[in-house]
């Protein structure tokens, strides 16, 4: 740490680091590294002059002088060698250096601005993104209830529109957070988040699947983003004690996303009425509504961003250092008068700026067309992001990468598998429960007689119905057996998996009904007449408890709500490793407990301990994944980690869903080994609580 840095009871404002690599005079102009040291007697009224030879001379008081006059001297007096000509090995050795010491005078900075209301409230226009992140994973489940009606989809179309989302997360979460290395962290978050309130706000209105599918996925690149970009833009403004806690409290609004999505579904959508119709084609419902409302947290988060400042650390790694010290004297002006003291004084005058390495590759404005100039900037860009990803798999950081990558993909695997199969196994049981109330009518016979009410969940096997009328009715999973219907009407009948089997019909006439072709297995049809079907989508689609899809997804993001406070307030004292190892395993204790969840309400509480246990590791994962890098690859290397997340998300859905009817043994097994294996893993990991920032 350095020596010379002065708090602030001391009145000189002068850094000067204690090996003599860098020093700053009382006249308080920002000098960069390779400034030469001066003296102490050097710091007097008398300046150094020049005679004619340009031999130096002590001469008489000159004045302060200017910044551009340094440099000139500087030139003058012509360094060994330049920067172009040094070996890029030295260079990267001297930015390293540069680096380390800039962590502990970031670090002593930071502590001297305090932590009051300019980190609240960055704290809440972050947890706004974060909230977006959260309710972006619940939307599409709790529209495809209502949305497969609208758009006619298909079981395999319904799986790849909640598969989409997760990809669109995982593409976004590279890009963008590597981008963030370069472009900075609050542009490339204004950058995420408007593209998801762009596509979130477009897809209410697409009216076909493709486009709807399309918007949903750009929408869940733009969303991916916020993730990795959040945590490295909030954890740069946080001392080292306070970063863990409120990293913590942060991961609080995923959880305030789900319940906010689950109320407002729970409230829009059964409401099929909230919408309007122009003509017979466009349709717009309260599923609809629900897609607008749930983009309010991602145009909320974007308009007040607009008034936070860029990450000080950030710029001075690009060596932007006046903008850095402005903000970071914001940051200290803010909190110092809600404390109450605004006579305090910023004392920082100079702060370390690494050696800058990269060359960005840039074309004249007189020299070539605009297309050309922006490729030569997104290909040298790209570039950059790409060296990035690479830099997280070199010798000093490999083995953390891969650990922390196995860690991160075990937990989604096991953790967005069971979320999803945990809905599946409550509809499961509610399908049993339902056929085990079938009504079974045998060798029926039926005559002149009207059916004006609904007929739900009956078998009619070797029935006989003559001259009867079903008019104005429902069938709901109805199935008619070898049955015989002769001179029979059917007028405006809609029906839910009902079929005829093996059924002989006779002059009967079908009009205005949904009784498609494919709802006659193995019938012969003697004179009958189908007139007028009924226009739409011929897809039989259950009838869900939207309400209890709604309440599992409700009490399951509020169950996190302890795991969070007890992560929040242990994180700096046992440390990041504990609590990502204690969490997993305690996580797949839980998992056992799933063979004895044989009803829908074990299920549910089952579901909720699972939540309320691996919340800690999530957040913990977080934590060191921030603390292990530099600031320069630093959302890079959360972008890869939180992309390979989403990769393990994918396939959590996919295998866990496949074996719902089946079999528990698989999703449980496979849940618990991954998270024992990924939980004694990050054992293995370096404890982060007590190192600076890099």
């Amino acid at each position: 740490m350095d020596d010379g840095y002065r708090n602030t009871n001391q009145v000189s404002d002068d850094y000067r680091y204690q090996d003599g690599s860098y020093d700053t005079p009382n006249d308080g102009y920002y000098r960069g590294g390779d400034e030469p040291t001066q003296d102490e007697d050097a710091q007097s009224d008398v300046t150094e002059g020049h005679d004619e030879d340009d031999e130096v001379y002590e001469g008489e008081y000159q004045g302060i002088p200017h910044p551009d006059d340094i440099k000139e001297k500087q030139k003058k007096r012509a360094p060994a060698v330049d920067d172009e000509y040094r070996d890029r090995a030295d260079l990267m050795a001297e930015r390293m250096e540069d680096e380390e010491q800039l962590a502990h005078q970031y670090e002593n900075i930071i502590e001297e601005c305090g932590h009051g209301r300019f980190q609240w409230t960055l704290f809440f226009v972050l947890g706004l993104a974060l909230m977006a992140d959260g309710v972006e994973v619940f939307v599409v489940g709790f529209v495809l209830p209502s949305a497969e009606k609208d758009m006619c989809l298909s079981s395999s179309n319904k799986g790849m529109l909640g598969l989409i989302v997760y990809l669109g997360m995982m593409v976004g979460a590279v890009l963008l957070g590597g981008l963030a290395d370069k472009l900075g962290r609050k542009q490339c978050l204004i950058i995420s988040l408007a593209i998801n309130a762009a596509f979130a706000f477009l897809s209410s209105f697409v009216q076909g699947y493709g486009f709807f599918l399309f918007c949903r996925l750009i929408s869940g690149l733009g969303i991916g983003g916020t993730l990795p970009i959040v945590f490295a833009y909030f954890s740069e403004f946080l001392s080292r004690e306070k970063r863990g806690e409120h990293l913590s409290w942060l991961c609080m609004f995923w959880m305030i996303g789900g319940i906010y999505a689950s109320a407002m579904a729970w409230s829009i959508i059964p409401h099929y009425g909230w919408g309007f119709s122009m003509g017979t084609k466009y349709h717009f419902h309260s599923w609809r509504v629900f897609v607008l409302v749930c983009a309010l947290p991602c145009i909320a988060s974007l308009v007040a961003l607009k008034f936070m400042p860029e990450s000080p650390r950030f710029l001075l790694e690009i060596g932007k250092h006046d903008e850095a010290w402005m903000i970071l004297k914001q940051v200290h002006d803010t909190n110092m008068r809600a404390k109450g003291e605004p006579e305090r004084v910023f004392t920082v005058s100079y702060i370390k700026t690494p050696k800058q390495v990269d060359e960005f590759i840039e074309i004249q404005s007189s020299t070539g067309t605009w297309y050309q100039r922006w490729l030569v900037r997104i290909t040298t860009t790209l570039k950059q992001v790409w060296d990035n990803v690479l830099y997280c798999l070199t010798a000093q950081y490999r083995m953390n990468t891969l650990m922390l990558a196995v860690v991160w993909f075990t937990m989604a695997l096991s953790y967005y598998g069971l979320i999803v199969w945990f809905p599946d196994m409550i509809r499961y049981f509610q399908d049993e429960a339902y056929d085990s109330r079938v009504k079974i009518f045998d060798e029926e016979e039926v005559s002149h007689f009207t059916f004006n009410f609904t007929l739900e969940n009956q078998i009619h096997r070797n029935g006989e119905y003559r001259n009867d009328k079903f008019i104005g009715m429902k069938f709901k999973e109805v199935r008619f057996e070898d049955s015989l219907f002769e001179d029979c009407y059917f007028e405006d009948v809609r029906s839910t998996e009902t079929f005829f089997e093996n059924c002989t019909i006779i002059s009967t006439v079908f009009y205005n009904t949904d009784l498609y072709e494919h709802k006659f297995i193995n019938c012969r049809l003697i004179n009958s007449t189908f007139m007028k079907e009924k226009e739409g989508c011929h897809i039989d689609f259950e009838e869900d408890n939207d309400f209890l899809i709604y309440l599992v997804s409700f009490l399951g993001s509020l169950s996190v709500l302890p795991g969070n406070i007890i992560s929040a307030l242990l994180m700096d004292k046992i440390g990041r490793i504990k609590m990502i190892g204690g969490s997993m395993l305690i996580s797949a204790v839980c998992c056992f407990f799933l063979f004895f969840g044989n009803s829908e309400s074990a299920m549910i509480g089952w579901q909720c301990l699972f939540c309320g246990a691996s919340i800690a590791a999530w957040n913990a994962l977080d934590v060191i994944t921030v603390e292990l890098y530099p600031t320069d690859k630093r959302a890079t290397a959360f972008g890869i980690l939180n992309g390979l997340c989403k990769f393990g998300a994918i396939l959590g859905n996919s295998i866990f869903s496949s074996f719902v009817g089946i079999t528990k043994v698989v999703p449980i097994l496979l849940a618990s080994s991954a998270l024992v294996g990924g939980g004694l893993l990050a054992l293995r990991l370096p404890e982060t609580r007590e190192q600076v920032l890099m």
